[in-house]
């Protein structure tokens, strides 16, 4: 049975967990062409995906050549290898994407050994050259950024002005680099071959930054590409960046099934790594013994604590911006901790936000002249994904949780009769049991959970609960208690009255604890991390031996 406690317009319901989460399923199968009836919006005109995959094929036709006009490997320069294909789906609206070409060890093997190849010969290559390439491989991204924008709203459901500026800060990152490697660079030598395998939801941004850094360094580089999303968007990226001369391999395929190849291979001299803690751990594990440089970039739980405010008004923009991309981020805050006499004034704020917020299908337009939408989010990754946090809210309400906001779907924001198994309203819990999952782990989803306490050591206490995080947030007007949060919270990054990200340029990234493991990276300290200096230098980072942090973060 429900139980619900009015509060104006808002209300709190425990409900049954197994009902509920029966209730959702059963949604999903209603007929389509009931679900939703009076949307008249259209998909924009030009960014269809068989419009934006024909643009993509003719960009780096070579890497469409397998059976069909099917997606290849790049190893060893050549686009090869079709492997075992495993279709792809569109979370925005399950259009078919195109096959993911799968490939086995021994194919991961070989084109290990041959970006290995390159190490040598593209480590003697002077820094000029280097940079020239690098500088012409940016000029291509640039010329084709609305292209790589598109790909990345189809394959991972990023909103359009969002995977724009993803895009840019790629770009824009790289741009740094190269006009300011030779101070960060001086005598350091390249490592040799850098295997990267990273998550889905920052394909340019992240990966394929860190990967144009590590060949200005003079690196040779192989990439995996996320099992999830994200593959059109790097062939793209790297089929240019291999055009422009850069020493690039880009392979598909199961990360446990590769791991010896990607991990663990004597030919590989370091390894990056984005993705959960899960595997993060195991990776770490295996690289503890072994003569090999490591970023490993895992989950924490970022927590932003309220302690004596008032500026509710100025915060509400930090909340609202806090659920770009569903929060599929590492630097979202799904956690607030807040002091109790506060709580009525940040409901006030918090709540109509959330009823603000729109979320729906990335691309729909009424005329097709009209711009695209500047939505919050799209799409979760997958309907895997919403099914997992659904079992989780279900669990958390059964074993206590309140829901304080459960949004829903908005039939102007979809097509009529699409695919929506993939789409998940902002749901905010509260009351979170010790015993539940989601007290202790990040949802990466627009899952928020609020904790409510009367002490400052006790804010402290909840901030901390994962034991370790890459930001954590402070709003408060008493300078001594910020100073006192910031003193004993373990995150790698502290914002005062605003929230923390990765950051660009030279400002350093990494992460406390459980989240993250191996050297920092941003600016100097990812230069350093993917190069050699002096025998025995100790590089900043969290290692098992020591952590050494940047002076300012």
């Amino acid at each position: 049975m429900a139980m619900t406690c009015w509060h104006g317009k808002y209300w709190f319901i425990r409900q049954n967990a197994r009902m509920l989460h029966s209730l959702r399923r059963r949604a999903h199968r209603f007929p389509k062409s009931v679900q939703f009836m009076t949307s008249k919006k259209i998909v924009k005109p030009g960014t269809s995906w068989p419009e934006v995959l024909d643009r993509a094929q003719r960009a780096i036709p070579a890497a469409w050549e397998g059976p069909d006009k099917s997606l290849l490997n790049l190893i060893g320069g050549k686009w090869c290898e079709p492997g075992r294909p495993r279709m792809l789906f569109s979370p925005i609206d399950g259009t078919p994407l195109g096959p993911y070409p799968m490939i086995d060890l021994e194919a991961a093997k070989e084109a290990v050994n041959l970006s290995a190849a390159e190490a040598g010969e593209w480590g003697k290559t002077g820094i000029a050259e280097r940079r020239r390439r690098v500088a012409a491989c940016v000029a291509q991204l640039r010329h084709h950024r609305e292209l790589l924008a598109f790909l990345l709203v189809w394959e991972i459901g990023k909103p359009y002005h969002q995977a724009l500026t993803s895009v840019d800060r790629c770009i824009g990152g790289v741009e740094w680099y190269t006009e300011n490697i030779d101070g960060m660079l001086g005598e350091r030598k390249p490592l040799g071959l850098i295997s990267n395998v990273a998550s889905w939801n920052y394909p340019m941004s992240v990966l394929v930054h860190s990967l144009l850094v590590q060949m200005l360094c003079g690196n040779s580089v192989i990439a995996k590409t996320p099992t999830d999303g994200g593959i059109f968007s790097l062939t793209l990226a790297l089929g240019l960046a291999r055009q422009c001369g850069l020493p690039v391999s880009l392979v598909s395929g199961s990360g446990s099934r590769l791991s010896e190849a990607l991990v663990r291979n004597d030919e590989i001299a370091c390894l990056a790594f984005v993705g959960g803690k899960s595997n993060g751990g195991k990776i770490a594990a295996s690289l503890y013994d072994q003569n090999k440089r490591y970023m490993l970039e895992m989950e924490g739980v970022n927590t932003y604590g309220i302690w004596s405010f008032r500026d509710f008004a100025g915060l509400a923009q930090q909340l609202r911006k806090g659920f770009a991309y569903g929060k599929q981020r590492c630097t979202a805050y799904p956690r607030y901790v807040i002091q109790r006499d506060l709580l009525p004034k940040f409901l006030a704020t918090y709540l109509p936000m959330l009823q603000s917020l729109r979320f729906g299908h990335p691309l729909l337009v009424e005329h097709e002249d009209d711009p695209l939408p500047d939505i919050d989010f799209g799409p979760l990754i997958n309907r895997a994904k919403v099914d997992e946090l659904h079992v989780r809210l279900s669990a958390a309400k059964g074993l206590g949780a309140m829901s304080l906001y459960e949004g829903e779907l908005d039939e102007n924001m979809f097509l009529p009769g699409q695919e929506i198994s993939a789409y998940l309203p902002p749901t905010v819990l509260i009351d979170l049991p010790r015993n539940c999952d989601l007290y202790h782990r990040e949802p990466f989803g627009p899952v928020d959970s609020i904790v409510v306490v009367d002490t400052v050591d006790e804010m402290i206490a909840e901030m901390n609960i994962s034991g370790g995080a890459l930001a954590a947030s402070l709003a408060t007007d008493d300078l001594a208690i910020a100073h006192q949060v910031q003193d004993q919270i373990r995150a790698f990054k502290f914002g005062l009255n605003k929230v923390r990200s990765r950051g660009d340029r030279e400002e350093p990234f990494g992460g406390i604890g459980g989240s993250w493991k191996g050297c920092f990276v941003g600016g100097k300290y990812l230069v350093e991390a993917v190069s050699a200096g002096t025998p025995g230098e100790r590089l900043h980072g969290n290692f098992p031996d020591y952590a050494l942090l940047p002076e300012s973060r």
